[in-house]
């Protein structure tokens, strides 16, 4: 049994589930990515089940493609959750996930996590960043031997805080990539807010990345990391990252 006594506790967590994945199609032709099954039940299941397994109980979920099916499976699966909350935002087709963080900033006024509604984690993998080194601002990260032009790539500086992160990094700048999932504790949320406000005020930001904050964040050193190499995760985006996260989670279950 996982021990979460010794982390001081997150009180909610914001899923950004709001977009269709197309690059799902034909499977997101109806149905949210979020809903999408992956060894016998959807991703967003996956992540409520290991968030109240940790002990988080206040769970806000932007949704925005078909959120009636979403919000369906809420009445059926967690009816006795009333924390469990969905927040529309009804821009999903013409912005990007900055919107959606713009949506829920009323939400940050504590610490958090913020998850992709598309990535899969393991419970041991989220009590670690929970437990990971005290920091305003704490971006979970792994590390593979080559990177692809999907993969949100980061780079660290000597003492393991953020540099930069974004997609177009070259080769030598590249340390780990973003895993989707971030810890807000101390300054960070308060921080975290006022950037996405400020940042949308400009029309042009609609279609940034709330990554593209962070990133900025980052040139204050106020991002840290916490590394999860070793621990289950799978982020999904195309239809062959079913089947991968599939067999991860299939192990997971029959472990």
């Amino acid at each position: 049994m996982t021990d979460n006594s010794s982390f001081k506790q997150a009180t909610k967590a914001i899923i950004l589930s709001a977009g269709q994945g197309r690059r799902l199609l034909p499977l997101t032709e109806n149905c949210p990515k979020c809903l999408l099954s992956v060894a016998g039940k959807s991703v967003i299941e996956w992540q409520i089940d290991a968030l109240l397994t940790v002990g988080i109980n206040e769970i806000t979920i932007v949704a925005g493609f078909h959120v009636s099916l979403l919000e369906d499976l809420l009445k059926q699966r967690y009816s006795d959750h009333p924390h469990i909350s969905i927040l529309f935002n009804p821009f999903y087709e013409v912005a990007d996930n900055l919107a959606s963080c713009w949506m829920a900033r009323s939400m940050m006024n504590h610490d958090f996590l913020l998850l992709n509604g598309d990535t899969i984690f393991d419970i041991d993998l989220i009590t670690k960043v929970l437990n990971s080194e005290p920091a305003p601002i704490t971006l979970s990260i792994d590390y593979k031997n080559t990177y692809d032009s999907d993969d949100m790539k980061v780079q660290l500086d000597e003492n393991g805080f953020v540099k930069q992160v974004s997609k177009i990094l070259s080769t030598h700048e590249i340390d780990a990539e973003s895993i989707g999932l971030i810890y807000f504790r101390e300054q960070g949320p308060q921080l975290f807010s006022q950037a996405i406000e400020t940042a949308l005020r400009q029309p042009a930001r609609l279609t940034s990345w709330y990554l593209a904050i962070i990133d900025e964040l980052a040139d204050q050193q106020l991002v840290n990391t916490c590394s999860i190499a070793g621990h289950r995760w799978c982020e999904i985006d195309f239809i062959e990252d079913l089947s991968k996260a599939d067999m991860l989670f299939t192990e997971q279950s029959d472990a």
